[in-house]
Formats: C-alpha cells, sequence, structure tokens
C-alpha cells in the first residue's frame, strides 16, 4: 500500500472486499475505502475467553486473518483526516465497527459511524449527514448474545462428552431447534391413524350447464366435520375428519339423496377483497426461496448477499437489493413513489392503490429501522439484468422483485357465491357448493401463491335461485385417513422459529447449517425433510431433563426479548447475563451428578471377529455396532436407516501387500481400501462407479465467497462436501449445500473436464 497516495484522502472502513469495490466507485477519488472482510476481533478459539467471576469480562483476540491487516488500516487511519466505519446496519455490524476502533486505538473525535440499507449512491452519500458514534447499546447486546453463546457451548460440550460421547457440542438457539425436530419425531410416531369417510354429490339444474358438485356438510342437524386439536411441543395440529366412521354410515345420506328432492336452500353472493403479502424479511425470503425454487436458506443467503454487494452491470458495479439480515417491513417512501408510478405505466392506474401499502411487522422485537428486502430500483426489472447475474442470481432477484412490487399493488377482488342444498321434506341432508372467480386480479397478475393459484376459479356454478329443484346425477364417497403432523423442512422450520421469537435474521441458516453438520438431524435426499438422527434424540432426552430453561421455547425466546432490550438501552448486559448464569450454573452441577449415560442397545447380530453379541451404539458420525466384549475390536457401520454398511469384493489387488480390495464407508463416503486392515492401512479414492481415481484439487465454482469476493470451491472433508472460499486460510468462510447442488457441481465441472 503506498503511503503517499492516501494522504489526505477520508477513509471508509466496510466489512467486505465486494462493498470495497462497489463503495469505492460511488465515492471517487476524495475517499479510500478498504475492508476488514468481516469480523476482526473474537473470543479465542481454544479457550472460553469469558472471566464469568469478573462481570463475565471477555477477553478479545485478533482472528487470524485480520492481524496483518490491521497493521495496513492503521496506516491508513494515520494518513486520513475523516474516518468512517461503514460495516452492516445491524448489531453484528455495530459490534465490528467497535472492535475495529479497539483495534486501531481510534479516540472519539478521530471517527465517525455510517451506514446504509441499499449500496447505491443516493443511500451511501445521504449516510454521511446522519454519522453518529458507536452505539454501545447495540455493541452490549451482541456482546451479551456471544459471551450467552460461548458459556452455554463451552459448559454443556464437556458434559455431553462426559455422559454420552466424545466430540459433541450444544448450543442455545441450535439445542431448541433440535428439540422441535426431535418431538416432532415422537408426535409423528404417537399419532393414532383414525378412518373416515365423506360424501359428495353431483346435481343438475334441469336444462342449465354445467353439472356441479357440492360436499355434504350437515346431518340431522348436526356439522359433519370434526376438528380434533392436538397439543403439540410448539404448535397446535387441528386435523379434520367427519363423524361417518364407516362406510356403512352414509347409507341413510345416499338413501335420502336419491329419495330426494333436492332444493336449493339459500345462496350468498358477495365480492371478497384479498391483499398483497407484505415485502420479503428475512425469514420469509428464504421460506420463499425454498418453498418455490428449492434453494436452502445458506444458499439463499449467499445469493441475496452477492445482490446487496453490488453486481456489475453495463461496466458499472451496482447493489441490487437492500440489506439481506432485516426483520422490519418498511420501505422509503421514495421507493414507494417510483414503484407506484412504474405499476401505474406498465399495470394500468387501477392497479395502483389509493393510499401506499403499509405492512406493521407482526415479528417480536422487529427493529422497525430497518428496511425490508427489496430491489434498490424498481425499474431495473430482472429481464433487464439476466445477462449479468448467474442463473440462481437472476432466480432470487426475480422472486424478490415479484413479491416487492405485488406488495405495493392493490388487492386482488374475488365473486364469491356459497349455495347450500337440502335433501328430503325434513331437510335433515344438507350440502354446500362453493365457487371463486377473479372479478379484479390486483397484485395477482404479478404474485401468486401455490394457495392462490389453487383456489383460483375453484367451482363454476350454473345460474341459481332459491327453490330451485335440481337432479341427483352422482354420488360420490371416498374413505380417508387423519394424518399426523408433517416433518419439519427448511422453509417451516425457520418459520416456527420465528414464530416463537427464537434467533434473529441472521441467524437461521447458521443454526441450521451447524445442527447439520454435528449430524444432529439429516436431510431426506428426495423430500428434503428434516428429520432429528439418534444422536440428536439422545442429545435433546438428556438436556431436556436436566436444562429446562435452555430447552424451552419461551425461555429462549425471553432471552432474545431481554437482548432486545440491552440493545435499546432498557437492560444491562452483565444483569442479563449474571441472571442467566445463577439458574444455569446451579442445572449444570445438578445434570453433572444426575445425568445418566445412554445405555448401549443389545442386538442379536453377532460379531464378526469372535461371534460375540454386539452393541449398538450411537457416535457423533452415526450408528455404529460394536462387539460387547471390549478386549474386541469387531464392529460394523451402520447407515443412516439403521442398515449394516459391509465392506463390498472388488477385483482390486493391494499395491502394497497383494491382498483384496473392498470397498468401504467412511466419513468422507465410500473409498478403496486393503482387506487386510490393521495391519495394512491402503487407501484410495474411488469414483461414483467404484473405479479407483487419482486424487484431484478442489473443484472452482461460479458461486463467490460472502466475505472477500473470491470464487468458492468444492471441498470434502470428514463431514462430508462443502463449498469453501479459495482464498483460504486468509478466508475461512465455508457454506453446505445440498446434494442435488454437489450433483450439478460435479456434473458441470466432469462435462468441461
Amino acid at each position: 500500500m503506498a503511503t503517499n497516495n492516501l494522504k489526505g484522502k477520508k477513509l471508509v472502513i466496510v466489512e467486505s472486499p465486494t462493498k470495497q469495490k462497489t463503495i469505492s466507485k460511488i465515492l471517487g477519488s476524495d475517499f479510500i475505502v478498504r475492508s476488514s472482510f468481516g469480523h476482526v476481533r473474537d473470543l479465542p478459539s481454544h479457550d472460553m475467553g469469558v472471566d464469568i467471576e469478573n462481570n463475565f469480562k471477555p477477553t478479545y483476540k485478533p482472528v487470524e486473518r485480520a492481524k496483518k491487516l490491521i497493521a495496513e488500516l492503521q496506516t491508513a487511519a494515520k494518513n486520513a483526516p475523516e474516518i468512517y466505519l461503514a460495516t452492516d446496519p445491524d448489531r453484528e455490524g455495530e459490534a465490528i465497527a467497535w472492535h475495529l476502533v479497539e483495534l486501531l486505538k481510534l479516540p472519539a473525535e478521530r471517527y465517525q459511524r455510517i451506514y446504509f440499507h441499499e449500496i447505491t449512491p443516493a443511500a451511501i452519500k445521504e449516510s454521511f449527514s446522519h454519522a453518529r458514534k458507536i452505539d454501545e447499546n447495540l455493541v452490549n447486546a451482541q456482546q451479551a448474545r456471544r459471551i450467552l453463546d460461548r458459556i452455554v457451548g463451552y459448559k454443556l460440550s464437556p458434559l455431553l462428552w462426559k455422559k454420552i460421547t466424545s466430540g459433541l457440542s450444544a448450543g442455545r438457539v441450535q439445542s431448541v431447534a433440535v428439540r422441535l425436530l426431535t418431538e416432532r419425531a415422537k408426535e409423528i410416531a404417537a399419532f393414532e391413524e383414525q378412518p373416515y369417510w365423506s360424501l359428495k354429490a353431483q346435481f343438475e339444474k334441469p336444462n342449465t350447464q354445467p353439472l356441479f358438485w357440492a360436499r355434504l356438510l350437515k346431518w340431522q342437524g348436526k356439522n359433519v366435520e370434526q376438528t380434533k386439536t392436538y397439543h403439540l411441543f410448539a404448535e397446535d395440529y387441528k386435523v379434520k375428519n367427519t363423524v361417518f366412521d364407516k362406510p356403512e354410515t352414509l347409507a341413510p345420506v345416499e338413501a335420502l339423496l336419491r329419495q330426494g328432492p333436492c332444493t336449493v336452500a339459500s345462496i350468498e353472493k358477495k365480492a371478497v377483497k384479498q391483499k398483497p403479502k407484505p415485502p420479503f424479511i428475512t425469514s420469509s425470503m428464504q421460506q420463499d426461496a425454498y418453498n418455490k425454487l428449492g434453494f436452502a436458506s445458506q444458499k439463499t443467503m449467499m445469493l441475496a448477499q452477492n445482490l446487496y454487494e453490488g453486481i456489475a452491470i453495463a461496466g458499472t458495479t451496482v447493489g441490487l437489493i437492500t440489506y439481506m439480515r432485516t426483520d422490519s417491513f418498511n420501505v422509503s417512501n421514495l421507493l414507494q413513489d417510483q414503484t407506484r408510478k412504474f405499476i401505474a405505466a406498465k399495470y394500468g392506474e387501477k392497479f395502483v392503490p389509493a393510499k401506499p401499502n403499509i405492512y406493521k411487522s407482526k415479528v417480536k422485537g422487529a427493529q422497525e429501522a430497518h428496511e425490508s428486502i427489496h430491489p434498490t430500483d424498481v425499474n431495473r426489472t430482472p429481464q433487464s439484468v439476466k445477462q449479468y447475474l448467474t442463473a440462481d442470481q437472476y432466480k432470487l432477484y426475480e422472486l424478490i422483485w415479484l413479491r416487492f412490487v405485488a406488495s405495493q399493488m392493490a388487492d386482488a377482488v374475488f365473486n364469491t357465491v356459497t349455495v347450500d342444498i337440502t335433501a328430503g321434506e325434513k331437510k335433515d341432508c344438507v350440502l354446500r357448493a362453493g365457487g371463486r372467480t377473479i372479478k379484479f386480479p390486483g397484485y395477482l397478475s404479478v404474485y401468486k401463491d401455490e394457495e392462490e393459484t389453487e383456489n383460483e376459479d375453484s367451482a363454476l356454478l350454473p345460474d341459481l335461485a332459491e327453490g330451485d329443484q335440481l337432479t341427483l346425477k352422482e354420488i360420490a364417497t371416498k374413505d380417508h385417513k387423519t394424518t399426523p403432523p408433517p416433518y419439519y423442512n427448511e422453509a417451516s422450520l425457520i418459520k416456527t422459529l420465528e414464530k416463537h421469537g427464537i434467533g434473529r435474521p441472521s441467524t437461521y441458516a447458521p443454526t441450521i447449517k451447524t445442527i447439520l453438520d454435528r449430524k444432529y438431524i439429516a436431510r431426506q435426499p428426495k423430500s428434503n425433510k428434516l428429520v432429528a438422527t439418534e444422536l440428536g434424540i439422545t442429545v435433546t432426552d438428556s438436556l431436556k431433563d436436566f436444562f429446562k430453561e435452555i430447552m424451552d421455547l419461551s425461555y429462549t425466546a425471553g432471552v432474545e426479548e431481554k437482548l432486545d432490550e440491552v440493545a435499546e438501552g432498557g437492560q444491562k448486559w452483565v444483569d442479563l447475563l449474571n441472571e442467566f448464569y445463577t439458574s444455569f450454573a446451579r442445572e449444570l452441577a445438578q445434570a453433572d451428578k444426575g445425568m445418566a449415560r445412554p445405555q448401549a442397545k443389545q442386538t442379536d447380530e453377532k460379531c464378526p471377529v469372535c461371534g460375540k453379541p454386539m452393541l449398538q451404539k450411537t457416535s457423533r458420525f452415526g450408528q455404529y455396532l460394536v462387539c460387547s466384549d471390549s478386549t474386541c475390536k469387531g464392529k460394523i457401520n451402520l447407515g443412516k436407516d439403521g442398515e449394516k454398511v459391509m465392506p463390498e469384493k472388488t477385483d482390486e489387488v493391494c499395491d502394497k501387500c497383494g491382498a483384496p480390495m473392498v470397498i468401504r464407508s467412511g466419513r468422507r463416503g465410500k473409498f478403496l481400501a486393503c482387506s487386510a486392515y490393521p495391519k495394512c492401512k491402503n487407501t484410495y479414492s474411488i469414483d461414483e462407479q467404484g473405479n479407483k481415481v487419482a486424487s484431484t484439487g478442489p473443484i472452482v465454482t461460479e458461486h463467490k465467497c460472502e466475505k472477500c469476493g473470491k470464487p468458492m470451491v468444492l471441498r470434502n472433508s470428514k463431514r462430508g462436501y462443502f463449498l469453501g472460499c479459495s482464498g483460504y486460510p486468509k478466508c475461512r468462510n465455508i457454506v453446505t449445500i445440498s446434494d442435488e447442488e454437489i450433483a450439478k457441481i460435479k456434473a458441470a465441472h466432469a462435462q468441461k473436464a
């Protein structure tokens, strides 16, 4: 870095190199922009770094990659007449700015804190007019969260090693998330299916089309549909059925319908308005990206980071969306006005609501000063920027753009009609038919959810009047079974965490990644449902008996509310930690004395080495069978469904000892190994067809690192494949991806090769 080129220039420090490039072009030659590459200080990696006895005083250490960087930033700061800290507009960004002040030893008069929700010339230049000092309340809230999570992790993990198995770890939010899946698995297992029957009838108004169906609503004065509520761990689950539990119980209904008369008893017609959904916040973006695009939450956040920090469009780097970690529905007045003009020009004046749509946040602790996730310029349509985006970036930008534009449009209006039909002189049987047609599409012209598509034009009815006599054409009965609550997927898990106020926008994706990495939960290959593993169930059952507060939904949400109070200046962070630790230390002591090690399960399997019975155990890498004789080394790995994973014979011969080679399964997948193990430990990698292959370097992908902007590469580890930054070890950013995404990357690489 040439010192002479820095003198007299104002210094702006941002978090990522991508932002650095974008903002440098916007600010011009009077400024130098530098990146901190994310966090510059953190608690130490090899010890807790928190002095509990001394008011929870933390010990912060510069992160490895920041050591050289800090010297460069100090040089830049020394020569700058003005210093601006422009880290992200959330608590974590505030904390990074504070750490920079501490490391660079900046006196209060030497720096200003600025932030912006979108990377556009207008927003960045406007931020300088609202420059301020570090908000210590926001820093303390982030600091309290970090210390709280560090204490839980460092105190609980050794307990799990001692009581369950080595290598386990626990976390405050993660443990509750795992419990949600664990309890759901038990609820599904305990659910008792109940059979029931439904009936519908097809009618005709003589000489009138179309024919239409009506469902049985009442029988002998009572509603036939019933709702039973199951009280679950996180929410009540309502199951609908009918009073008809056997097919023969419908016989009197069928007889009455055939006997008649069938008469139109009442008709209700009305226009119903349907409001658009609000613009995206972090949780709803992750849910829709999963449901509509099949993107895992971490992939969604990586793509959103790219769109926020800037895309090169026609030679200019442009931030396409606002900040992607937010829980507020706010939209600036300027953008609302721009969007209303856009809607009027493209769709017509009638699609513009009389007043701008305002959405009030229902998220607990939402930070209303933030903006929702929306395009920075509504005139920058998805199609107009498609050529500059990757396929996945385009899909996510289109989703964000469509949802936002729809949120600013007029309500959809439906014409609905409800018809009740009676059968028999005593009117013992009542059936109902309904129809809905679009009177005015409104926002549905732009954005539809699946259920809205399904309900559209749900039934077409003939022109009916009260007293009309109808002709019965057909009766259809159908048998059903009540269904258990569904397994969670990423979208529904995030929705539940948000509903209960557990975690914050920045924590949803990392939480899911962490519990997947720890093998506490697994993603089913085809359905992508998230299920608790045997290990996850074991850890959860052990913790919930002794740590009732940490494992409780309302308590965990209460901690988040207290952290919000710290951020607002209404609660001291040390008091919060003291209150937490008093009960936590007591529970920890009780668990150390009372928590029992789970007993290994006896099995009928015989040890392949000595023939003695084998025991089934669980480790952080999955289930396995081990010989009941502790002096014997007999062991059999088990697959995800509990099946034995036995070595597969091959025609290969070990080139070290001459013994046959077999295919074994390990932490990184299948590999070729000498059958003479442990005497010979020769191994080779194999391809998908089982053929021996030479080792190859990591595959470079089209994904960009959200922290430093370098390409991400596909790597393999004992926990499976992942995307790692090609800038390693300077940048250690990693991202987990789905099996489907891994297959796509490998296929594209093979095609190029």
